[in-house]
C-alpha cells in the first residue's frame, strides 16, 4: 500500500508525494478495509481535501473500502521529509528546512549567503528567501 501512496503528489509540492513529505503516519489493510493515517504538515492545511480524494482515487484500484483519517497523534515534522523527498524539492528551487533561527542553503547555487525576503511564501508551510549569491528567489519549507 504504502507503494500505491507513494504514486500520490503532494498538491501544493507536485514534485514529492505524501510518502516523501513523511504524512503517512499508518496504513493497515484487512479483508474488508484499507485504513489510512495522514499527518497534516500544517493545522488548517487548505490542501487536505485534495489529499484525501487523491488516496481515495488510488486506492480504489484495491477493490476495498478506504478509511482514511487525519490524524494528530504525532506532529508532522519537517524532519519527517525523506532523503529523496528533500532532493526532489531542491531539484525545484525549494530548500529544506534546517535548523530554527538558521537561514536555509540556496538551492540553486548552495550558498549560505541567503536571507529571509517574506515568512509568508505561497502556501502555509514554505517562505520566501532570497540569494545573494546568485540572486535567484527562493522558497524554503518552514521547520516545524
Amino acid at each position: 500500500m504504502r507503494a500505491a501512496l507513494a504514486e500520490v503528489p503532494d498538491p501544493e509540492l507536485p514534485v514529492t508525494s505524501i510518502v516523501d513529505l513523511g504524512m503517512v503516519h499508518g496504513v493497515s489493510v484487512t479483508d474488508d478495509v484499507i485504513r489510512v493515517e495522514l499527518l497534516p504538515t500544517f493545522v488548517g492545511c487548505p490542501a487536505l481535501d485534495a489529499i484525501e480524494s487523491a488516496v481515495r482515487d488510488r486506492l480504489a484500484a484495491f477493490g476495498r473500502p478506504v478509511e482514511l483519517a487525519f490524524t494528530f497523534v504525532v506532529s508532522w515534522t519537517s524532519d519527517r521529509i525523506s532523503q529523496e523527498g528533500l532532493a526532489k524539492l531542491r531539484s525545484v528551487g525549494v530548500a529544506a528546512p534546517i535548523s530554527p533561527g538558521v537561514e536555509p542553503v540556496c538551492p540553486w547555487c548552495g550558498s549560505n549567503d541567503v536571507v529571509l525576503d517574506n515568512l509568508f511564501g505561497p502556501t502555509q508551510c514554505r517562505s520566501l528567501h532570497y540569494c545573494r549569491g546568485c540572486r535567484q528567489p527562493f522558497e524554503a519549507v518552514k521547520r516545524t
